[in-house]
């Protein structure tokens, strides 16, 4: 039985971060999300937050502190993307991207440290993805982004592996998802052929995953990078 701990998803009112929100509270977790907008899953607490903003994220993690004490667990999993060309790709979108995936997982991991030491006890999970050491097309800024969260999970281990604090990336590949439903039928199964497991993942698929290494048994599992993608990265 895993003990109950306080745990913060940003990004948790769709897609892989509500379903990660809800598989932490079916395990019986305090958990609660931040959005820009929308709700997380019933049962969690519904924070407004913007990743950009640090001011904005301490007063997230003040408002999740005050209910249910101090964050034993987080989630860094909100992310946007802005895909298109690198010959046309904007300073604005390259910037925006990095801003929100990587810069927002700096502020929102700074900010959970702090109680993190106190306690000598953590578990920070970052969201990376498969396009992050695989590449991907007209996803400069997001695979950039989403790398660099693996150097920060090392580089933090370095630093805080000795406190009780793991720093870990599960990076995902296609996942069933509003975002994935909308495409094609032929460029699915175009992207399906590239996969090992011949499917794409179900967003819960991810999160027992996620729960797993934020979890009492995985303690001494520290900077790895945990693939979720049906084979489709391998050795990447």
């Amino acid at each position: 039985m895993t003990t109950p701990r306080t745990v913060l998803v940003t990004g948790g009112n769709r897609g892989i971060g509500y379903a990660i929100a809800e598989e932490f509270l079916a395990q019986g977790h305090r958990v609660a999300v931040t959005a820009r907008s929308g709700e997380g899953p019933a049962g969690a607490l519904t924070v407004r937050a913007d990743v950009t903003d640090a001011a904005s994220v301490d007063a997230a993690f003040s408002q999740v502190e005050a209910e249910y004490g101090p964050v034993e667990v987080v989630v860094a999993n909100a992310g946007i993307t802005k895909d298109t060309l690198l010959m046309r790709m904007s300073d604005e979108e390259f910037d925006t991207v990095v801003e929100t995936n990587l810069g927002g997982a700096f502020r929102v991991v700074k900010r959970a440290s702090k109680g993190m030491l106190k306690a000598r006890w953590g578990r920070i999970v970052l969201i990376s993805s498969v396009v992050g050491l695989y590449g991907s097309a007209g996803q400069v800024n997001y695979a950039a982004s989403k790398s660099g969260l693996v150097g920060m999970a090392r580089s933090i281990t370095r630093e805080l592996g000795a406190r009780g604090i793991t720093a870990n990336v599960v990076a995902p590949g296609f996942i069933e998802t509003d975002m994935t439903a909308a495409l094609p039928e032929a460029q699915q199964a175009e992207y399906k052929k590239n996969i090992p497991a011949g499917r794409f993942a179900s967003p819960n698929e991810v999160a027992r995953v996620v729960t797993w290494v934020a979890g009492d048994d995985a303690g001494y599992v520290s900077g790895a990078v945990i693939p979720v993608d049906g084979g489709l990265g391998m050795g990447h």
